[in-house]
């Protein structure tokens, strides 16, 4: 069944002219945080994620050591997809810093990004996923996410902090 989710993955990809005239990469995806390159990471959010924009590597480095799960997507060495998530393995999981390539958009990769870290054990058991979003809600709910603005509070600290 997971081969055959793959393949149609594939085809889908492999049709877009954005990211191939010719035939696109076999996209794979990494589960290990230690192998992802803070700076292809940093260009990946410079380039597909507003939000996270001029993140220093040491804090991208912060980061990735303290997530766990990390997903990461490929195309071939090329990083074009990210999320990550933290979880108490229980009770609680949050994600993260969810992005796909410009190029790579619209291909399903984001949904798979997120498929495939709610099925990580870290998270598979956990009675609530949080993802705290104010972009792209409505790929979210396509996924079993439901808006909930009574839980969320925010404290912000200065720019200066890290």
């Amino acid at each position: 069944m997971a081969r055959l989710k793959m393949l149609r993955w594939l085809k889908c990809l492999s049709s877009c002219p954005s990211v191939s005239q010719t035939a696109a990469p076999a996209i794979t995806l990494s589960f290990d945080a230690a192998s992802v390159e803070p700076m292809q990471l940093q260009q990946l959010f410079d380039t597909g994620a507003f939000w996270a924009r001029n993140r220093q590597i040491g804090r991208i480095e912060c980061m990735l050591a303290c997530s766990k799960p990390v997903v990461a997507a490929y195309a071939e060495s090329r990083l074009v997809g990210f999320a990550r998530a933290t979880s108490d393995g229980a009770f609680r999981a949050t994600i993260w810093d969810v992005v796909v390539h410009p190029d790579y958009q619209k291909l399903g990769l984001g949904r798979r990004l997120i498929e495939a870290l709610l099925d990580e054990p870290a998270i598979r058991d956990v009675e609530r996923v949080y993802l705290m979003t104010t972009f792209q809600q409505g790929f979210y709910e396509k996924l079993g996410f439901q808006r909930n603005a009574s839980t969320t509070m925010l404290l912000m600290r200065s720019d200066e902090v890290g």
